[in-house]
């Protein structure tokens, strides 16, 4: 095993060229006075005047090759929004197909459009808006160069859409409030746009042949901003939550939330005695194993900038946190830096025999080279002068823009207990062909501390997962896509018992009619 890791790594960092110098596409936004109604009819004159973003090219189904519908973008803004509109032209405008669903559907499913801005332009981070003909929406943001996405964020913006005799056009308008992004004049943002025709099976994106539709390294470039800096804003939330029974004594509960935001690129968030009542319920499962569920979270304290803490080997788990008298947390970037720190107080619960709780994280990533990062995380848990908790360290290397090693490596601590966890996944991804060898251990006593703030589902493993995945798209006979992807596991407990192991095999045939095999 070692000497296939070591073989692996080498092979990595010494036959491959940092990346290959592409050239990158550019468009201008126009900066307006007049104020422009989010219709989806493009009818206000500063339209006229906008530059034209257009020659989309397919991701797929013909990767490289010219879009079969005709697709123009021309972007405005001015001292509140950024307004994107789309022209999409279509020959059989009969044929488009649109929905109305809740917020962050799949509008994939939909003819849509797609509009990706890194606002730091660091080639690794951006915010998406994603909308059909009806105006449908669905947002989010894309960390690690593509590698995760996260549509808990929810943007403050408008869109619209209208179906016409040549297609369909759209409208949407970004509040800049709600974007962390560097002020000044001649600000250059990365941006990618995109569109889905689903009849066609196509995709395609104004930056071009990308090896994924949200790999930021390769957006294009959007200039011509003159951003200015915001004053500093605060905004408070006070509520007052009322509980009367009949023969009991009336409960008056007062909270108050206050966001604050120091500049564009840092804020932070004070709450005391937060109402969580309005949060959505869990959704009822069964489970018949012997591990935990993993529940999502929900409450909008904890979801703000959650993405920073994603690992694999989850470390910080914010639905650890129960009730809580109160919270403070901040995040930001500056210089190449991204950090997020949380502090809160839980309060006692009776009936579950829980005392009260300090709960402490801080999270730091530093950019390095074109696309990657290394990482640290402190999470701990603090209750009646007693510690327990985790620390650890992660990276996720670029060596090319299709090979990428990711790694992790942790510690939990407590109870006079320590036990580590790791591992590490070489791998090459392409638009038609993926693999990947990934290796990982967790310590037989690791869970048992790291689980008072993080989430560990099972430990006592060592684990060898690897994939291959290829993708061949067909310009003739009755085909247009077939898939082929196996997938091999296998872990034993740290004695070395085996304890499962797992093949599956899939061979999948998309006919031109749209059916699948």
């Amino acid at each position: 095993m070692k000497k296939l890791l070591s073989l692996l790594m080498f092979f990595l960092l010494s036959s491959f060229p940092l990346f290959s110098q592409v050239e990158v596409k550019k468009t201008t936004a126009l900066k307006i006075d007049e104020s422009i109604k989010i219709d989806g009819s493009l009818d206000e004159p500063a339209w006229d005047r906008a530059p034209e973003a257009g020659d989309f090219i397919q991701f797929q189904p013909q990767r490289g090759e010219q879009s079969r519908v005709n697709t123009r973008v021309k972007i405005l803004y001015d001292e509140r929004f950024i307004y994107f509109g789309f022209i999409c032209r279509d020959p059989q405008p009969e044929k488009i197909v649109s929905r109305v669903a809740k917020r962050d559907a799949q509008v994939q499913v939909d003819d849509s459009v797609y509009v990706l801005v890194d606002t730091y332009h660091d080639r690794r981070n951006s915010y998406f808006f994603a909308t059909n003909p009806l105006g449908t929406q669905r947002d989010g943001k894309i960390t690690e160069n593509g590698r995760t996405t996260d549509i808990t964020w929810d943007g403050i913006w408008k869109s619209a859409g209208q179906r016409t005799d040549f297609g369909w056009t759209a409208e949407i308008a970004v509040d800049l409030s709600c974007l962390k992004y560097k002020p000044g004049k001649n600000q250059t943002w990365g941006l990618s746009l995109g569109r889905i025709v689903p009849r066609l099976l196509e995709s395609s994106f104004w930056t071009g042949p990308l090896e994924s539709g949200h790999k930021v390294s390769q957006f294009g470039d959007l200039k011509g901003l003159d951003l200015k800096k915001t004053e500093k804003k605060a905004r408070i939330i006070p509520h007052i939550i009322s509980k009367a029974e009949q023969g009991k004594k009336t409960e008056v509960s007062v909270g108050l939330d206050l966001r604050y935001a120091f500049n564009q690129m840092v804020s932070g968030n004070f709450t005391i005695n937060p109402d969580f009542a309005t949060v959505e319920a869990d959704e009822e499962r069964i489970n018949l194993t012997r591990f935990e569920l993993f529940l999502p979270e929900k409450r909008n304290f904890f979801l703000e900038e959650a993405e920073i803490y994603r690992q694999r080997i989850r470390l910080f788990y914010s639905r650890r946190i129960s009730d809580i008298y109160g919270g403070v947390k901040v995040y930001g970037k500056a210089g190449g830096y991204e950090f997020a720190a949380m502090s809160t107080q839980t309060k006692e619960d009776e009936l579950a025999s829980l005392d009260s709780a300090n709960y402490t994280v801080f999270r730091l990533k530093r950019n390095i080279m074109e696309s990657s990062t290394l990482g640290f995380i402190a999470a701990n848990k603090l209750v009646n002068g007693i510690s327990r908790g985790t620390t650890g360290i992660d990276t996720s290397l670029y060596f090319t823009d299709k090979f990428k090693f990711t790694g992790q490596f942790a510690l939990s601590y407590g109870d006079n207990v320590r036990d580590i966890a790791f591992f590490l996944r070489p791998s090459y991804d392409s638009a038609t062909f993926h693999i990947h060898l990934r290796y990982t251990q967790l310590g037989e006593d690791f869970a048992d501390n790291a689980n008072e703030v993080g989430f560990i589902r099972d430990d006592n493993r060592r684990e060898l997962d690897s994939a291959i995945a290829k993708t061949f798209w067909l310009k003739k006979g009755a085909f247009d896509r077939i898939q082929y992807e196996s997938n091999y596991n296998i872990y034993w407990g740290i004695d070395r018992n085996l304890r499962s192991w797992k093949i599956d095999q899939e061979l999948t045939f998309d006919l031109r009619n749209k059916f699948s095999l």
